[in-house]
């Protein structure tokens, strides 16, 4: 039945997952058609800043939930009333935190049109950690149809949405329509909340004392939440810090502001999204397989546990090579097919092949976090992000434009995921 439940499972996500990488690609296609280079440049220089306060926001909810409830030892309304108002105060405290740093944030960026776009954030986090929350649940059921649903509705909605205000604000500005698309997420995460809801089971009494927090529920989540996160905000910082650091080092050695925008949006905004294709591959098995190894851990399955691994690093890293294949012997139609544009053909030839090592990496982790190692993911996390971060800065200096960060990138994927390697040999000894 666990093995069904799993094969099944992936099926389903991997499915969903397609279809929401397409119209993902449909919608990052039809944007870079309307704002350009430029704004794509812009949004990609304030996204580290967005990811970074969703992990914070999140605060590692999701798989912690989904960790609790596979264990089935809780109520699963009190676990979800628990962690509700945890969520809803820190949003608070961060929608503030947001829009007193902005104009800082803004000026570290050394772009002035970036301000709006970063204090719309704030107003995005609060819909994306209650998704989040209630997504964890499901994840915890393994009931996958309604986390699948619920993203292709919510993509459907983001495209029609940016579709119909972009070229309107673009009008305004520049600065806008960024702007407008950070907001957009309001949105369809709300979408994809009641689409939740419409799954969760129709004959569950609630009763008043289910909606009073429970310490101990709340203590049980966050002693997994915390950990999980730590390595998910270790490498926001690092990824915060990337093109403050990254733009303070070229514009001090003679790179135009134009120039780093850019080829920051390039790299970021055209030849990243296509290396990470395959990753709604590996993020689909590794959404199925931490519910099953996490009960299968509990219980000392450990032959198991290997055997699931084995499996998902098979599957992952069978796609991930014959898209790799692809990227190398097609990379200028790809990119003209999916953008219009050939710019960043050279980065992507050099960055394939050492993605295929990031394909094997994201079911390592996940892996680590379901058998209670989040410490452990952590730090192997916290490793790659000084290294990248003082390789960045190193190479950047060296007259060499964005090759610093593509090397430091290609460096940190390996650290990582050899280290991962190593944690969970050790733990399935």
């Amino acid at each position: 039945m666990i093995k069904n439940k799993f094969i099944s499972g992936t099926i389903i996500l991997i499915i969903g997952g397609l279809i929401t990488k397409l119209l993902g690609m449909i919608i990052k296609i039809i944007t870079t058609r309307y704002v350009g280079d430029e704004g794509i440049g812009l949004y990609m220089i304030i996204l580290p800043t967005f990811y970074l306060f969703i992990n914070i926001a999140q605060l590692g909810f999701p798989t912690a939930i989904s960790k609790v409830v596979a264990e089935d030892k809780l109520s699963n309304k009190k676990i979800i009333f628990s962690i509700f108002p945890v969520s809803i105060i820190l949003n608070i405290i961060l929608l503030i935190v947001v829009l007193m740093i902005s104009p800082l944030i803004s000026q570290l960026l050394h772009d002035d049109r970036t301000l709006y776009p970063l204090i719309a954030i704030g107003f995005v986090l609060p819909f994306i950690s209650i998704s989040s929350i209630v997504r964890g649940y499901f994840f915890g059921k393994q009931k996958m149809i309604a986390h699948v649903t619920s993203h292709i509705f919510e993509q459907i909605v983001r495209l029609m949405l940016i579709v119909f205000i972009t070229p309107i604000l673009l009008e305004i500005s520049l600065e806008a329509a960024v702007t407008g698309i950070v907001l957009v997420n309001i949105a369809s995460e709300l979408t994809s909340i009641i689409i939740l809801i419409f799954f969760l089971p129709k004959k569950i009494a609630i009763k008043k004392d289910d909606l009073i927090p429970n310490k101990d529920i709340i203590r049980d989540v966050l002693s997994i939440s915390i950990p999980t996160t730590g390595s998910r905000i270790v490498g926001s910082i690092g990824y915060f810090f990337e093109p403050i650091l990254l733009t303070s080092v070229l514009l001090s050695i003679g790179y135009s502001n134009k120039f780093i925008l850019t080829e920051y949006g390039i790299l970021n905004g055209y030849v990243l999204p296509l290396l990470l294709i395959p990753s709604f591959f590996t993020q689909a098995i590794s959404s199925a397989l931490i519910p099953i190894i996490s009960k299968a851990y509990t219980n000392n399955q450990f032959i198991y546990v290997k055997n699931k691994i084995k499996q998902a690093e098979a599957i992952s890293l069978g796609l991930g090579f014959l898209i790799t294949i692809i990227f190398m012997i097609f990379p200028e139609f790809l990119l003209k097919f999916v953008y219009n544009t050939t710019n960043g053909v050279n980065y992507l030839k050099i960055m394939a092949p050492f993605f295929l090592v990031y394909y094997a990496q994201v079911p390592l982790t996940a892996a680590l976090q379901a058998m209670g190692k989040a410490k452990e993911a952590m730090m192997s996390t916290v490793i790659g992000v000084i290294i990248k971060t003082g390789l960045l800065v190193i190479l950047s200096a060296m007259h060499i434009g964005l090759y610093g960060l593509v090397t430091a990138t290609i460096v940190n994927i390996f650290i990582v995921t050899i280290y991962n390697y190593i944690k969970i040999k050790k733990a399935l000894i």
